[in-house]
């Protein structure tokens, strides 16, 4: 099933298929970091914030990944646990301007040492290029544009997208702090800086474009309108492509572990559920509909957990030896 759909996905984007008929196994190369094993992020859980309505009711049904953690490396013995992670709102912190949305120092040297460990991708809705720009590390994996950017795209869906991106630009160009991203295969149209009272008429301009075009679909993030290709493929494709990459589509021993923010990252929150094997973890300081099963509060919380992840991987190793 997952093979048809793949080829089903590359047949429809215009992809070369090179292989025969299984995709051709990978490997990233390791680069050195100067990690400090003390900085272990160990020592707070989830703190409970008193003034958001609803949150410790919402967390009792979503518990933190923090405090979660020992069961979860309980589970994971014995598995090969694969980590996927969104970017904005995840590595990095939600901003008024996208391209200021920098991820830490801290949060880079914490990603490079748990891709050490496991095999580790970031899906994002960027382009591929722009997040390797913010991520600057070449031991992971990277997926743009929801996922549809893990290949090169065919020219004729590039030359959509510029038009497409052109009249996008036209529409709302009179909306003061209104911004188009194109993302390759996504193109965002970013409102957090525009007047709330201006929100509404951006997102009719919007809709009222798109709603006659039947190659494009679109959806809705944090601030942000996204105008796709209208073809079957987000984010919880994209993670069941990778994990076939990289071998383990078919593996009873695989634990996926993504960590997420947005609205899209809920398809591959499904993916994970209907596995009935790994870990779907929101990252969220706000009570929120979600079928994760565990949250982390914020990019410093994630931060905590990923080092968490890469010591306790670190110190199994060293167990073994």
């Amino acid at each position: 099933m997952m093979m048809r759909r793949l080829t089903k996905f590359n047949h429809t984007m215009g992809f070369q298929i090179t292989h025969s008929n299984r995709p051709k196994k990978v490997k990233p190369f390791s680069c050195p970091t100067n990690y400090n094993d003390n900085n272990d992020g160990t020592n707070g859980g989830s703190l409970i914030p008193d003034d958001v309505p609803g949150y410790a009711s919402w967390l009792a049904k979503h518990p933190s990944a923090l405090n979660m953690f020992d069961s979860i490396t309980k589970e994971a013995k014995g598995k090969k646990m694969v980590v996927f992670l969104d970017y904005d709102g995840t590595l990095s912190p939600i901003v008024d301007d996208p391209d200021k949305a920098f991820m830490s120092a801290e949060m880079r040297k914490a990603v490079s040492e748990v891709a050490k460990h496991f095999p580790t991708s970031i899906i994002s809705g960027r382009s591929r290029e722009k997040v390797k720009e913010f991520v600057q590390l070449s031991n992971v994996y990277y997926a743009g544009s929801h996922g549809l950017d893990i290949m090169a795209p065919p020219r004729a869906v590039k030359a959509c997208d510029k038009k497409m991106s052109k009249e996008l630009e036209d529409t709302i160009r009179e909306i003061q702090g209104a911004r188009i991203e194109d993302n390759k295969f996504c193109i965002s149209v970013h409102y957090r800086q525009v007047p709330s009272k201006d929100h509404e008429l951006l997102k009719e301009k919007v809709k009222y474009l798109v709603r006659d075009r039947s190659n494009f679909c679109l959806t809705e993030g944090k601030m942000v309108l996204e105008v796709r290709p209208a073809i079957e493929w987000n984010k919880g494709d994209a993670l069941n492509y990778l994990l076939d990459t990289l071998g383990f589509s078919n593996a009873k021993d695989v634990l996926p572990l993504y960590i997420g923010d947005d609205r899209t990252d809920e398809d591959a929150f499904k993916v994970i559920a209907s596995r009935r094997e790994g870990f779907p973890i929101i990252v969220s300081s706000i009570p929120k509909d979600t079928i994760a099963w565990l949250s982390l509060r914020d990019p410093s919380e994630v931060l905590a957990f990923l080092l968490r992840l890469a010591k306790w991987k670190k110190s199994e190793i060293h167990f073994f030896k």
